[in-house]
């Protein structure tokens, strides 16, 4: 894996026996965060998660999405961007041996901080209504599922619809 120049938005998180950096997903890390992905539970993929996609949404949403990494291996990711009104987070995912240590909350912060930081008042997810841990993640650091909302989708015509 090709390494980046300095990044002087990473950040070191120190734990009790880590040493995790937190820092903008590039699309340099693209397939090691692919990798986890496919690694993780509750991540559901798509053709909307190409190479070629992910880099149109990085670029839409610069310095938005981050990953971690301990000793130069991309442990957890998430992709964040906004309308202009609302925020969304997409795909945030832990590497299962790195659950349990604030990687996750570490990540949702500082996507929350760049929304904010862009005038984002308020920031949605999606998630499976059958991943239980996820959610239980989002409850445990303040995230309120909604029960008055629903979710309907329809293909473009670029997605094939």
């Amino acid at each position: 894996m090709r390494q980046p120049a300095f990044d002087p938005l990473a950040t070191p998180l120190n734990g009790k026996d880590m040493d995790i950096q937190i820092s903008p997903f590039i699309i340099e890390f693209y397939d090691d965060v692919l990798a986890l992905w496919k690694q993780c539970e509750g991540i559901g993929l798509s053709g909307a998660d190409s190479r070629e996609s992910i880099q149109f949404y990085l670029d839409r949403n610069p310095g938005m999405s981050f990953i971690a990494r301990a000793d130069g291996q991309v442990v957890g990711a998430a992709l964040a961007g906004h309308d202009g009104r609302r925020g969304y987070i997409h795909h945030l995912a832990v590497h299962p041996e790195y659950r349990h240590r604030g990687i996750g909350r570490m990540l949702a912060d500082r996507c929350m901080a760049r929304l904010a930081e862009a005038g984002i008042q308020k920031c949605h997810l999606f998630i499976y209504n059958t991943n239980n841990d996820g959610i239980a993640f989002w409850k445990a650091i303040g995230w309120t599922p909604r029960e008055d909302i629903g979710l309907i989708s329809k293909f473009t015509a670029a997605g094939g619809g």
